[in-house]
């Protein structure tokens, strides 16, 4: 797709959404506000409340910003957006109690930035689809299946990537026999992660250090989704990499990679560590590694993120151990994107600011064709 080089470009900026997530991709949209090159692009900041109505956003920055005692969210109060569906049509509409329905213009690409289900899982990918509209980021498969951890497991798994053991336990499974999911559990043996399937942002995640804690853990979990995935722990450093798409089918661009090390404060890097935590938690980039292994790092990050199938972006996250094998954790189509997450840093340590990773991504999905691809 092309644009008219004499205008700005117009950003549909997508962010809050119905998940655990909301108060994140809050986050995440004041960041990419406060940085996005406003010479070139024309922003319309559009909130998804926690009961799923689409709203016209506003610019007040210090509203999305997360810090402790305050978490973001969209207000389900404000006036509703809707998108059109037909082919070829890019003009949206804001619906005013009492008032007939403003033309509000058209859009040239959308930036979804949610996270966890109904955004990052390929349901809003799906709908810009159907609605012929442009996005940054992977297509309705790769964001499904890479959402689910069970599938990604099997993904990986099927290309010869290594991941640490696991066991998946579905709502059907701990509805009919919850003593045999239980079990199932023990052969991990102990510590272990529990973790709701279709989650990020470490929401719902407990480490469980014996087996009288995993009912509660796995139930926790099941708050966040019904569906559980329960993983060995495996001893190591967190390592991930950044993984931008190339243009005409090059090989994808991978970032330094770089590492996460909680020092105090966290038994694991939680919600608190990710977010809140001003102290305890040391990100580096380049990570110190041998040259070796560093390539080996790299080139398994772009081999996940072709076998995923993904586009645009992605974040991909290792685990390094002491007898230095390298072991995959999990991919992230929309990785957590505020000025100070993993994936802009190892970008910036790799040569790309904040502004020109958000210019890049947006380029990229003004190329990209919809439909089949």
């Amino acid at each position: 797709m092309t644009t008219d080089s004499s205008r700005k470009v117009r950003v549909a900026l997508v962010f809050g959404g119905r998940s655990s997530e909301h108060p994140v991709s809050c986050a995440t949209a004041a960041g990419v506000m406060a940085a996005i090159d406003k010479d070139r692009f024309e922003v319309i900041p559009i909130g998804i409340a926690k009961d799923g109505r689409w709203v016209l956003g506003e610019d007040d920055l210090s509203a999305l910003s997360l810090e402790p005692g305050h978490l973001p969210e969209v207000p389900d109060g404000g006036n509703e957006v809707r998108i059109p569906l037909a082919m070829g049509e890019r003009t949206l509409s804001v619906l005013e109690p009492g008032q007939p329905p403003r033309d509000l213009g058209g859009v040239d690409v959308v930036f979804p930035l949610l996270h966890g289900p109904f955004g990052e899982d390929g349901t809003i990918q799906g709908l810009m689809e159907l609605a012929d509209l442009p996005y940054v980021g992977s297509g309705v498969l790769a964001s499904a299946a890479m959402m689910d951890k069970h599938f990604m497991k099997g993904v990986f798994t099927s290309h010869g990537l290594p991941v640490g053991p696991f066991v998946t336990i579905t709502d059907r499974q701990w509805r009919r026999d919850p003593q045999a999911a239980l079990a199932s559990v023990e052969p991990l043996g102990y510590p272990v992660f529990v973790k709701p399937a279709r989650a990020g942002s470490s929401v719902g995640i407990t480490r469980v250090r014996q087996a009288e804690q995993l009912r509660a853990a796995i139930e926790l979990a099941r708050e966040h989704d019904p569906k559980v995935v329960v993983e060995a722990a495996i001893f190591g450093r967190e390592i991930e990499c950044g993984v931008l798409e190339s243009r005409d089918g090059a090989v994808p661009r991978i970032s330094e990679p770089g590492e996460i090390a909680v020092e105090r404060g966290h038994d694991f890097y939680d919600f608190d560590a990710k977010y809140l935590a001003s102290d305890g938690v040391r990100l580096s980039c380049p990570a110190d590694l041998p040259e070796q292994d560093a390539r080996k790092i790299k080139a398994m990050a772009s081999e996940a993120f072709e076998a995923a199938g993904c586009e645009g972006l992605a974040r991909v996250d290792f685990f390094y151990t002491p007898d230095r094998r390298i072991i995959l954790n999990e991919i992230n189509t929309m990785p957590g994107f505020t000025p100070h997450s993993m994936f802009p840093q190892v970008w910036q340590a790799s040569g790309m600011s904040y502004p020109q990773l958000i210019s890049e991504l947006i380029d990229l999905a003004l190329e990209r064709k919809l439909g089949l691809r």
